[in-house]
């Protein structure tokens, strides 16, 4: 898995982000570009504010054990999987807005650095690696990104 901290895959990342235009088409799925760069941004907000609420101790202890695994390791997301409700974007999105959203948060991750994440809590997993952290942002996005044709 790329690392998201390291200087040469993070301006890979930007240089994807920046070849979409409001134009952009998916290859597959039903999101419009606007909703696609919105959508990655629910990661984000789940790991920076608190606009999402935390699960109940028991839907936490289900996430934990049946969808945690699939989040954080290493394997691609296959084509059209399901999501979280949380990350369902129904609304046409300002193209701009979001595109900035995603970038501001890309560069907020890298510039706190692996460390800022290590045993950081997320509101769905628990304490989670740095590994995890990475896997997570970097897998999530690059599936949309490809699903984009970036």
């Amino acid at each position: 898995m790329k690392n998201i901290f390291d200087p040469t895959v993070h301006q890979e990342l930007i240089d994807r982000i920046n070849q979409l235009s409001p134009e952009s088409k998916a290859k597959w799925g039903k999101m419009s570009v606007d909703q696609m760069l919105a959508h990655c941004c629910v990661a984000y907000e789940m790991a920076y504010t608190d606009k999402h609420p935390k699960p109940n101790a028991f839907l936490r202890m289900i996430l934990k054990e049946f969808v945690k695994n699939g989040v954080v390791n290493e394997k691609p997301y296959p084509k059209n999987s399901r999501t979280a409700p949380q990350f369902i974007i129904v609304d046409r999105k300002d193209f701009d807005e979001e595109k900035s959203r995603l970038l501001s948060y890309l560069q907020k991750t890298f510039d706190y650095g692996p460390n800022y994440f290590d045993g950081k809590e997320s509101i769905s997993f628990g304490s989670m690696t740095t590994q995890e952290w990475n896997n997570q942002f970097y897998k999530h996005l690059d599936h949309h990104l490809t699903q984009f044709g970036v």
